[in-house]
């Protein structure tokens, strides 16, 4: 039992160090995110539109 107490002494302890992100920067993060997801979606479905065109032309 003194285990357990002590590991959660030790866990509350490190809670405290820890420095969580604000709202403002939660936003950003998801909005970058976000903006790197749609660049390299559009990206890749151009790339597949332009294989599939290829290959429709060789067959």
């Amino acid at each position: 039992m003194g285990k357990l107490s002590t590991f959660i002494a030790h866990a509350r302890e490190e809670i405290h160090k820890v420095i969580f992100p604000t709202k403002v920067q939660v936003r950003q993060a998801f909005l970058a995110v976000i903006l790197v997801v749609t660049v390299i979606s559009i990206f890749l479905a151009l790339v597949d539109l332009l294989m599939s065109s290829i290959v429709s032309s060789v067959l």
